[in-house]
């Protein structure tokens, strides 16, 4: 058996193999379960980092509206598609999205206040767009 910590690689090779083949009972049943409860924090992380550089562009839009430019409508566009494509692939997630917004603002809101030069308690203390808005594509904040 291929030792999970000295070649990871090999490792799932050989994992992938034995599920394939039926042979349950030789699988490293605790590496295994760590790994996919790994990949589904991965998702989450993913999710959260599209959320919360659209909402930091969504604040950036609102509160500099004379910085405002293509760049910025580029990056929320972008954001706010493969933010819907994460959840779309991984619907399970939806339970978590109130939560994962919040997360994701908290940091919008740092990096935000960090790039704009703005306090960031000139920003909502709670995300205020709904989920419905960070979906819209026609949706721009206005101040």
């Amino acid at each position: 058996m291929i030792n999970y910590q000295a070649d990871f690689y090999g490792w799932t090779q050989e994992q992938a193999a034995l599920l394939r083949a039926g042979r349950l009972a030789e699988l490293d049943i605790e590496n295994l379960i760590e790994e996919v409860e790994t990949m589904g924090r991965s998702e989450k992380r993913a999710l959260e980092s599209r959320l919360s550089v659209l909402l930091q562009h969504l604040l950036k839009w609102q509160y500099q509206s004379e910085r405002r430019g293509n760049s910025w409508k580029f990056t929320i566009d972008e954001q706010r598609l493969m933010f819907q494509k994460i959840l779309k692939q991984n619907p399970g997630l939806k339970t978590e999205l109130l939560s994962i917004i919040a997360d994701a603002y908290e940091h919008a809101v740092l990096k935000a206040s960090h790039e704009t030069g703005l306090h960031q308690s000139i920003f909502p203390a709670v995300c205020p767009w709904t989920l419905e808005q960070l979906c819209d594509a026609a949706f721009f904040p206005v101040f």
